[in-house]
């Protein structure tokens, strides 16, 4: 492609996501948009805390500390400062290692992890406004989601996970919106998701044999993004048609794709809006399942001694790497609808309506007898309803326990608590946020907190909102 006699001109896939991110500004945002902006930022930053206490999470603080790097951006929770790569790695690793943050189902990806944080550390590292680095975010996540949305489901049945390969255009295309502000913005933006798409990766064996490799897919992604955009402020260039290429991204990772359906209605239709947060640390597929058994067993006053099956209808796209009932590692179980709600199934009626599997349950419950034997009670069914009702923003699940009585019990979940068309309210995030930003800070802090998360789009740069989350009054 040459677009040398206008370095705007929009003629590709590639280029029409790069021009929908150069020309996006906050105040073009729609209010609902913006408010989900907030929403977003609460739970990337309840679920980091959660996140940043895990023992990969010191594996990615500890070696970023012996790399070094410029001290532009901030390392989360902490006074330590990086170069913006190396923050968005790490505060990537906190914020997107534990299963907890939100995702997009239909594109099966995460983007909030990506995307902020590397808004975060490049707008920090810039001095840059509130308004652009909520600009950029958008950007970000909707570019991501639908250029995950444009490859799959063949993208997945290759055997790649989206988060890993696409995050990094979701961080590329916030970057990159911060960086450029010339004529030649549409095209720089172009070339940096062309940067970032050669440096894609993210294989999915782990599903099968185990290993720490998924807690930092999102992590590399969105480092490799930052990367990107740093390579070509400093002068390299990727390719400006990467995406739709003949040797491109679409045909070297897919088997199919349509980016007509990715980029339908892009400026008008928000994707981004579809993005469900997690009630509970495991796969968004099995959310419906977990909470069917959770309410079932509360209802009724269940405990697993008065259980005698289990069965669990599902659609199609559950069935095999959701549905092993004996994970090797706390990552499979995440990943494993028997297995979540074997959790569930142990504590019965002990269970409490804020209930919330975090990746610590799973640690503790990982070599647990009854829980893995319980797993293994779990049938798993196709079901036509659940099938009916699952789309790219949920999946349903019909739970059926059996009672030692003979009698069933049954429960429908058409779409999890969380999930697009049931979402959390705005006075939800902000109590998830508080109970866990509360074993922090103290309530005067937090509040000050949520102050500055409110008006952060007339910040003039993150240094309060980075200074607040070190503990500094």
């Amino acid at each position: 492609m040459d677009n040398s006699a206008n370095p705007n001109t929009v003629v590709n896939a590639t280029g029409q996501f790069a021009g929908f991110a150069a020309g996006l500004t906050y105040a073009a945002l729609p209010e609902t948009v913006k408010e989900h902006l907030f929403c977003f930022l609460l739970d990337y930053l309840r679920v980091a805390s959660l996140g940043q206490r895990m023992s990969w999470s010191a594996w990615a603080t500890n070696l970023a500390r012996e790399l070094g790097g410029s001290a532009h951006s901030t390392v989360l929770f902490s006074t330590d400062r990086t170069d913006p790569e190396r923050a968005t790695f790490v505060n990537t690793t906190y914020a997107g290692s534990i299963d907890a943050d939100d995702v997009h189902v239909g594109s099966m990806l995460h983007p909030g992890c990506i995307v902020i944080s590397a808004a975060l550390a490049v707008g920090e590292a810039r001095h840059l406004s509130g308004e652009r680095i909520l600009a950029a975010i958008a950007a970000g996540y909707e570019n991501m989601i639908r250029i995950g949305l444009s490859i799959q489901p063949s993208h997945f049945k290759r055997g790649f996970q989206s988060t890993a390969t696409c995050g990094g255009f979701g961080a590329a295309t916030a970057a990159a919106s911060l960086l450029f502000t010339g004529n030649d913005r549409v095209r720089r933006i172009a070339e940096t998701i062309g940067l970032a798409a050669s440096f894609s990766g993210g294989l999915t064996q782990f599903y099968h044999s185990g290993s720490t490799v998924k807690r930092i897919h999102a992590a590399h992604a969105a480092g490799e993004g930052v990367h990107a955009a740093l390579l070509a402020e400093a002068g390299f260039s990727g390719p400006a048609d990467i995406l739709e290429g003949r040797d491109g991204f679409a045909r070297a990772y897919a088997d199919g794709h349509d980016f007509g359906k990715g980029l339908d209605s892009i400026g008008t239709t928000w994707r981004l809006l579809e993005t469900a947060i997690k009630p509970h640390a495991c796969s968004a597929r099995v959310l419906s399942a977990v909470e069917a058994t959770a309410e079932l067993c509360r209802e009724h006053q269940l405990m697993l001694a008065d259980i005698r099956a289990v069965r669990v209808g599902i659609p199609k796209i559950i069935q095999g790497r959701l549905t092993t009932p004996a994970p090797a590692d706390i990552q499979a179980a995440q990943m494993s609808l028997p297995f979540c709600m074997a959790m569930v199934l142990n504590r019965g009626r002990e269970l409490d309506p804020g209930f919330t599997m975090n990746v610590d349950d799973f640690e503790a419950t990982l070599h647990d007898e009854n829980v893995m034997a319980t797993a293994r009670r779990v049938e798993c069914v196709l079901d036509d309803e659940a099938e009916r009702v699952s789309t790219e923003q949920s999946v349903g699940a019909k739970v059926t326990l059996t009672l030692q009585s003979g009698k069933t019990v049954e429960r429908f979940i058409e779409a999890p608590k969380g999930s697009a068309s049931r979402p959390f309210t705005v006075d939800d995030h902000v109590a998830r946020f508080k109970q866990e930003m509360g074993k922090r800070f103290s309530a005067v802090q937090v509040a000050s907190l949520l102050e500055e998360l409110r008006g952060f789009a007339n910040a003039r740069n993150p240094d309060r909102l980075m200074q607040l989350l070190a503990g500094k009054p």
